[in-house]
């Protein structure tokens, strides 16, 4: 009876000897990865990558990695690694049926990184959401928007429904409509709309500097302003230039009208 005892006690400890090496090496192997890619991401050819492949590759290296250290852990503890790849197997394409979403998802991440509707660091449009990319990984993208929050926006979803990118080209131009007085003598403010658009070194002088009357409107002139300006400067000179074309239209007496209703009473 004793030796019966001693052998399950052998057993227990070797057993719990076996579990502790099996979880040391997981907690190395996994800051091993975690170092691996923290040296990658800092590596001088590695940073010449476009960023959204960069942290493309590193979410694919990184989950490539993990998954190879579990199954050689379950390998150190005993499980036969054919059974257990057998085993794998079959779980992923069960998951693969019940999650056809994730499926897409990884698809549209790598349809994003070899055709490129947008990169990390370009501001988009989904007609949903809008922001700055700031990730690209295997299933979701990252938006941060104007006002600090951050949107993961599924990369399947992305890849099936329009996206406007408003980064993808250097230059955009910026249309604006400026309702004046029906007094106002035309070539008057379309003389004063195009000085104050020729004093913004911002506005792109060897594009044309569009200013015309547009719209005959119930209750003012409305004239077209379009200006070519480089994409980054687009909302700063869009709020400049309405502020200073409202001021040089009040120092030329041009005034800005607002909606009027004449009412004629009949005794």
């Amino acid at each position: 009876m004793s030796e019966t005892v001693k052998k399950i006690i052998d057993i227990l400890i070797n057993s719990g000897i076996r579990i502790l090496e099996a979880i040391f090496i997981l907690w190395l192997g996994l800051k091993l990865i975690k170092f691996l890619i923290k040296v990658l991401n800092k590596d001088k050819l590695f940073k010449k990558l476009e960023k959204s492949l960069q942290t493309f590759l590193l979410s694919f290296i990184s989950i490539t990695l993990k998954i190879i250290l579990y199954i050689s852990v379950a390998a150190f503890l005993g499980v036969p690694t054919t059974s257990l790849i057998t085993i794998l197997g079959s779980a992923a394409v069960a998951i693969g049926l019940a999650l056809q979403g994730g499926l897409s998802n990884l698809a549209g991440g790598v349809m994003i990184i070899i055709f490129k509707p947008f990169q990390v660091g370009d501001y988009i449009d989904t007609h949903a959401d809008s922001g700055t990319v700031t990730a690209i990984s295997l299933f979701y993208t990252t938006l941060q928007t104007f006002d600090n929050r951050v949107i993961m926006l599924p990369n399947g979803a992305l890849v099936n429904n329009p996206v406007v990118n408003y980064s993808k080209l250097k230059e955009r131009r910026l249309d604006l409509i400026i309702a004046v007085d029906y007094k106002s003598d035309i070539e008057k403010v379309k003389q004063v709309i195009t000085e104050v658009a020729l004093k913004d070194e911002r506005i792109l002088k060897e594009k044309d500097i569009f200013v015309r009357l547009n719209e005959m409107g119930d209750s003012s002139l409305n004239f077209a302003v379009r200006v070519w300006v480089n994409s980054a400067d687009y909302w700063p000179v869009s709020f400049d230039l309405k502020e200073n074309i409202k001021n040089a239209l009040d120092k030329n007496n041009i005034s800005i009208p607002f909606p009027q209703m004449d009412v004629h009473v009949k005794n």
